[in-house]
């Protein structure tokens, strides 16, 4: 008897790191087609774009130009965290606008109408086309680009900004690396071994030089605020932390003044340092 309950512990345990495996993209992305809302029911001006990615895949984003001072602005670089797409996130867009800013947003490949399927390495191509777009057909300069990742998007946008030039990076709601996140949910498996999308951000922050804002919740129900907190810790000056309010997917703090203040801060420093 004991010998078969060994055995079908053993069976249970390679059941469960079998299906870790191979269920690993269903748990990194959640990707919606259908948009819930477009920018024009808020009356937004904005531009769809499309680009090219790969061999007919391309991915899909909406600029939105400053009202007043488009020709002049620095340009928000939005990477959205992994679930639904960028009709999601146009509070954070209306927000970034009031900030005096252009904003490009852009779904990954599999989100929205962008074509193809995510992955890590899709993530991180995705972005750049994203990034290459604004210098090449808006003739964004780099040190006028800022860099927003929130959730899983904080990976991809420390990927981007460690390779690229750029004015300022900020990482909201992210982690330090999906390996250690993934042994936080599961302790009594070998995640190193089973999964196979690192985001190690950890590892790419000390090559980011430019001015970084870090923003994270003590409540975030789905990213611990000690993953954030080690991301922050491991990145060089200048950077600044500010501690946000509300679980994962709650955005109260976009009405908080400090967390404006930290904002308008980065962007003005920005500024300050290019002049």
């Amino acid at each position: 008897m004991i010998w078969i309950a060994l055995a079908t512990i053993l069976a249970v345990y390679a059941a469960v790191c079998l299906y870790i495996y191979t269920a690993q993209d269903r748990m990194f992305y959640f990707p919606t087609k259908d948009f819930a809302v477009s920018p024009a029911n808020y009356n937004l001006d904005f531009q769809d774009v499309f680009i090219n990615v790969g061999q007919d895949e391309t991915i899909h984003g909406w600029y939105f130009p400053h009202p007043q001072n488009r020709d002049t602005a620095k340009t928000v670089l939005f990477c959205h965290g992994n679930g639904g797409n960028i009709s999601h996130r146009l509070e954070t867009v209306i927000f970034l606008l009031q900030r005096g800013v252009n904003v490009m947003m852009f779904d990954y490949r599999g989100y929205g109408r962008s074509s193809g399927s995510p992955s890590e390495t899709n993530t991180y191509d995705d972005v750049k086309a994203a990034y290459d777009w604004l210098i090449s057909e808006k003739s964004v300069i780099p040190s006028d680009i800022i860099i927003f990742g929130r959730s899983l998007g904080g990976a991809v946008a420390v990927e981007l900004a460690s390779k690229v030039s750029c004015g300022g990076l900020i990482v909201e709601s992210s982690f330090d690396s999906a390996i250690e996140m993934a042994k936080d949910y599961f302790p009594f498996f070998p995640a190193g071994l089973l999964i196979k999308y690192s985001y190690d951000s950890i590892s790419k922050i000390s090559r980011v030089k430019c001015l970084k804002l870090f923003t994270h919740s003590p409540a975030d129900d789905l990213i611990p605020f000690d993953r954030g907190k080690k991301l922050f810790e491991a990145a060089p000056e200048p950077k600044t932390f500010f501690e946000i309010s509300g679980g994962h997917n709650e955005r109260n703090y976009l009405d908080d003044p400090g967390y404006i203040k930290a904002i308008d801060n980065l962007l003005r420093q920005e500024s300050e340092n290019r002049n």
